[in-house]
């Protein structure tokens, strides 16, 4: 347990809802309705890598400022077109694929670890996810946090420095007040850059069947946690 914590910060997308499923299962849909014989999984997988390198090329001022729906958007264009599939997919199936990150389901424990460690502390998201997408996904997965905090804020985004401090600012704490809780290892070492305390939270099927999931062994982290209990439990709730 970690003393001086009085905010604890959950990374959304794998660390509290489930990605892989909610974007295989809609990508499925559309494919199924439209005859595209690509793999709807393998598809979500190659969506998901572009993820780190399009908030990049913003970080790294090689683009203007984009919310994470226009860069989610840019990287479902070119990997249609890419597949030799852009035809087939209409704009409105495009639109509904961008809105599919709106609507994933969270882990079964998330709900219950929210709610434990609101009883000891306050407990918000900090996500890349721009605000129009958080408030929809937490009100459709159930999530209670006491606050959401995005990374639209910052017009940056983690693991850049800006989105942490303004989190911690915004909630008028120390940034060492600020447990940052992730299932992924560069989440973790950005949180801890920026002077916040770091809790790795493992989530095995996070990437799905057939790709590893990050671990909390080899990541420098305050708490190593094998699950939401565990986690809870090592924070006194």
């Amino acid at each position: 347990m970690l003393d001086d914590v009085r905010v604890v910060a959950f990374d959304i997308f794998g660390t509290t809802v489930d990605w892989h499923t909610g974007i295989a299962e809609q990508v499925g849909e559309v494919f199924e309705r439209r005859r595209i014989g690509l793999d709807p999984a393998a598809f979500a997988d190659s969506w998901r890598d572009r993820y780190l390198p399009a908030m990049a090329r913003v970080n790294n001022a090689e683009r203007e400022w984009a919310y994470l729906d226009a860069l989610h958007r840019e990287s479902l264009d070119a990997l249609l077109a890419e597949h030799g599939v852009g035809n087939a997919v209409s704009e409105s199936d495009r639109m509904r694929l961008v809105r599919a990150w709106h609507r994933l389901p969270a882990w079964p424990d998330s709900a219950e670890l929210l709610t434990r460690l609101r009883r000891r502390y306050t407990v918000v998201a900090l996500s890349n996810g721009g605000f129009g997408l958080l408030v929809d996904l937490v009100k459709a997965a159930g999530l209670p946090f006491d606050a959401i905090l995005s990374a639209e804020l910052a017009r940056t985004y983690k693991p850049a420095p800006a989105p942490y401090l303004i989190a911690a600012q915004l909630l008028d704490v120390d940034p060492g007040e600020v447990l940052m809780v992730a299932a992924h290892g560069w989440d973790i070492d950005g949180a801890r850059a920026a002077g916040l305390r770091t809790a790795f939270l493992e989530r095995p099927a996070e990437k799905g069947p057939y790709r590893e999931a990050d671990r909390a062994a080899g990541t420098t982290c305050d708490i190593p946690a094998t699950s939401a209990s565990d986690l809870a439990t090592r924070l006194g709730c």
